[in-house]
């Protein structure tokens, strides 16, 4: 019947997938057997993008197989790759735009990955399309393919005209806005109602059914036509030129076809008249489409159907029936059936789709996953902290009140066996040359963080200044995401390091003021027992203390309370010790809600797993303070019970001090080594993050870059003078009014171009077209008007595909055209009969029961002559 309609495929440029994922997996994932394999997931996912999108693409189903694949696939890596932070840009062509003699066509280059999907699957649609034009509809299993796929490539255009904004977070390409894939949305249902029609018709389907499968075809075609003449862009387009006659041709054909089997039923219901009514209306639908869209649609075969059925009815009614053959518009309306439905996009759309990355888990558990170790460390640190606290506070009473080493001291001469122990603990740590070495390592460690962090910044700040720059220049034209709202995160994550290491430099501030504070006595620790000893202060014997209940007493409580430490070092361990993995319980969360509430799950976990140590740190705390409190109460009564002087006094102070110098040396030694590991971690993190940003600044240059080049090419594009307008007289047709909508094409023959200066001659004679034969009388020569009047507007609503509705409004005539200098018809003139004196009449105008269907002149309009 006619040509069907098909979508051409958008273009992309070459990406590559391999390095940008990689990258991701093997600085998230550790060095084995799952990262081999992810790794092995991208190189297979690069190419199944070159396979899907990096060369033509055949018009069989085979190759639609390969687009699903490729688009399920995206789907399913979205949510486990961070595409925003990979930067990768995905560049695409204007399917319709073909570009001009000094640019290329239309594109836009996005580092978004739903920008991908949405031009994939526009791909779908255009595949599915050319590949259901394709079909042989001659037979049943064509019919049934051509169906299926121009749904499913409606179904793909109307997926995208509903996520394609929030998809880009932009303005999209023509090709891919709302409005375009909306109307070719339409289009294929269209096509997809008409393929049922054609297939009802070859199964000799009941005439009724016909007629409203056709029906709905027909008023699908005219929704379609409305939609590409109501959108603003979409005429200028060629594809949509041409794609206009062919849906009013097949509007105009279907509703013929609809007549047709109308007027079969009313035959079957004895009504002749109807019969007769409809038949011509459908002759006269068939002649509207042959002689406007002749070279879009073949009428032969059902114009010959019609022709036939006309005559024998006709014939029947003249000599049997007799019946009144009823205007068109007083015709029962003839009803819709739909069988089509615009498929819906749910993934996977491939039959054989197999996740490549299916043990990688979604970004949005990798997220949840690392909150919860996050709470999960600070559960750890707080019991740890609690607990080395309580041990730090039990030393400095200790160490206060010179206990054990009063006890061990009695005899007054000798180093306490608690002194020794802890000097050469000092040395075995490597003493006052270890600290000192690592307390030198501190400043190099922070200096090269700050470096890092510096130089991300910098490349941050000068593209964010570049982008700037350009955009001043070329302003509204430079149509990207600014610089300073896209670094937004990034510098609150550069900021956030920032203020890390500035607490970092606050708490080495007072790890060295401490060791400056204990220097000297861990010096002294260091040095051998005799020296130590010559060291310590000697005072009187005390042996009458020896073997005293007090003593007892408060050797049997430090004991006690060295239990209580040991006890809380098996408890960190055990801490420490306690693992469990999230993912399970946030997959399936994410499974069953579609969300993930990450801080309910996370505490319940938690409260299960540390419950027990939690309590059993609280009774180890409130132990520990019931000691404290006896042995400070048993220390007034041994110290009342010591002979007091002034030597003792200093032995005890010199051994208080020695005893928190040990203590204390312990603190900085760790306290250093964790801040060591610190810089060390944090220098991995801050490469990380330095890599983000020097990734997303390249990704910025190369969009820049091709934005640079768009501009170019559009300013080359545009025209170096003013526009201007064109002088009547040279235009050979007037232009419709700007703000009426597009009429439907139609075929005219052209008519001879208007001579500039046209001689004057004498008005027409106010007569008759009867009496245009008689003489009139002449007046004096009048020039024409120099200006020509305003073109007729054209109807405020769009006009829908022009074929006569009813007996009575002729659709179209014709008009014969003689030579005519003054050619009136290029002017929407109407007709005036004129015959000049010994020149032959021309044409008349035609009968007032068919009248000139083309708009006349308002009545306000001047006629283009002078009136008698």
């Amino acid at each position: 019947m006619a040509t069907f309609i098909s979508v051409p495929l958008k273009k992309s440029s070459e990406v590559d997938l391999v390095k940008p994922l990689s990258k991701f997996v093997t600085s998230t994932y550790p060095p084995g057997e799952e990262q081999t394999e992810y790794l092995r997931a991208v190189e297979e996912l690069n190419k199944l993008r070159k396979s899907a999108l990096g060369r033509p693409l055949d018009k069989h189903e085979s190759s639609l197989e390969i687009l699903l694949r490729y688009y399920d696939q995206l789907c399913a890596i979205e949510p486990k790759f961070p595409f925003t932070e990979l930067c990768l840009t995905f560049t695409w062509k204007d399917a319709f735009d073909k570009g001009s003699l000094f640019g290329g066509s239309v594109k836009l280059a996005l580092a978004s990955v739903g920008y991908e999907k949405t031009c994939v699957l526009f791909n779908v649609g255009a595949l599915a399309s050319q590949i259901a034009s394709e079909q042989n509809l001659d037979n049943d299993e064509g019919l049934k393919t051509a169906a299926k796929f121009y749904q499913l490539a409606s179904g793909a255009f109307a997926h995208i005209k509903d996520t394609v904004l929030s998809a880009l977070n932009r303005e999209p390409t023509m090709d891919i806005s709302p409005e375009t894939v909306g109307t070719l949305s339409q289009i294929m249902l269209s096509q997809a109602q008409e393929v049922f029609v054609l297939k009802a018709t070859a199964d000799k389907m009941k005439d009724a059914i016909v007629a409203k499968l056709a029906n709905q075809a027909a008023d699908y075609y005219g929704d379609a036509f409305k939609q590409c003449q109501y959108k603003e862009n979409l005429p200028k387009y060629f594809y949509f030129q041409e794609v206009l006659p062919v849906l009013a041709a097949k509007h105009c054909m279907m509703q013929a076809t609809a007549e047709l089997h109308q007027s079969a039923l009313a035959n079957q219901k004895k009504k002749f008249g109807e019969e007769i009514a409809r038949l011509q209306h459908a002759t006269e639908l068939v002649k509207t489409a042959a002689s406007r869209y002749d070279e879009y649609v073949n009428v032969k075969d059902i114009s010959d159907k019609i022709s036939r059925a006309l005559t024998a009815a006709k014939k029947d009614n003249d000599f049997i029936y007799h019946d009144r053959v009823p205007e068109v518009k007083d015709l029962e309306h003839i009803g819709k059936a739909s069988l089509v439905k615009a498929t819906a996009i749910q993934t996977p759309l491939s039959q054989k789709f197999s996740d490549l990355f299916e043990k990688m888990v979604p970004m949005a558990v990798q997220q949840s996953v690392s909150a919860a170790n996050s709470r999960k460390a600070d559960t750890v640190n707080r019991l740890i902290g609690s607990m080395r606290e309580a041990t730090n506070l039990c030393n400095g009473v200790l160490a206060s009140l010179n206990l054990p080493a009063a006890l061990e001291d009695l005899s007054g001469d000798s180093v306490p066996q608690s002194i020794l122990e802890k000097s050469r603990a000092v040395v075995q740590l490597g003493g006052l040359q270890s600290i000192e070495q690592l307390i030198k390592d501190l400043p190099e460690l922070l200096q090269r963080n700050r470096e890092i962090l510096d130089e991300s910044f910098k490349m941050l700040d000068d593209e964010e200044a570049t982008d700037n720059e350009l955009r001043g220049k070329f302003n509204q034209r430079w149509n990207r995401t600014p610089s300073g709202d896209l670094y937004k995160s990034l510098r609150a994550e550069g900021n956030n390091f920032r203020n890390i290491l500035d607490k970092a430099v606050q708490a080495d501030q007072v790890v060295r003021e401490r060791y400056t504070a204990h220097c000297e006595m861990i010096t002294l620790l260091c040095k051998p027992e005799n020296e130590l000893s010559a060291a310590i202060p000697s005072a009187n014997p005390a042996k009458t203390l020896q073997g005293s209940e007090v003593v007892n007493v408060l050797r049997a409580q430090l004991a006690q309370q060295e239990e209580v430490k040991r006890e809380r070092e098996v408890l960190e361990g055990e801490v420490k010790s306690v693992t469990f993995d999230m993912t399970t319980k946030f997959l399936t969360a994410l499974a069953q809600d579609g969300a993930i509430n990450e801080e309910a799950l996370t505490t319940n976990e938690l409260d299960t797993r540390y419950g027990s140590h939690t309590q059993r740190v609280q009774q180890n705390l409130r132990r520990q303070e019931e000691l404290l409190s006896q042995i400070q109460v048993s220390h007034q009564e041994f110290s009342a019970l010591k002979q007091s002087n002034s030597e003792a006094n200093n032995r005890e102070e010199v051994l208080k001090k020695l005893a928190s110098a040990h203590d204390s040396y312990i603190e900085i030694s760790s306290n250093i080594k964790e801040g060591t590991k610190f810089y060390n971690d944090l220098t991995e993190i801050l490469l990380k993050f330095q890599n983000k940003c020097s990734d997303i600044v390249f990704a910025r240059k190369t969009e820049r870059d091709e934005l640079l080049k768009e501009l170019q090419q559009s300013i080359a594009r545009e025209p170096s003078a003013p526009s201007f307008s064109v002088p009547s007289y040279q235009s050979n047709t007037p232009a419709p009014a700007s703000g009426g909508p597009t009429p439907a094409p139609r075929t005219v023959f052209q008519q001879p171009q208007a001579k500039p200066q046209p001689p004057a001659r004498p008005p027409p004679p106010n007569v008759t077209p009867q009496a245009a034969s008689t003489s009139a009388p002449v007046s004096a020569p009048v020039a024409p008007s120099s200006t020509n009047p305003p073109p007729v507007a054209p109807p405020s609503q769009a006009q829908g595909p022009p074929y006569p509705t009813y007996q009575g409004y002729p659709g179209y005539y014709q008009m014969p055209v003689a030579y005519n200098p003054y050619a009136y018809g290029q002017f929407n003139m109407p007709y005036m009969p004129y015959q000049a004196q010994g020149q032959a009449g021309y044409p008349g105008a035609p009968p007032a029961q068919q009248p000139y269907p083309y708009p006349q002149q308002p009545p306000q309009q001047q006629p283009y002559y002078p009136q008698q």
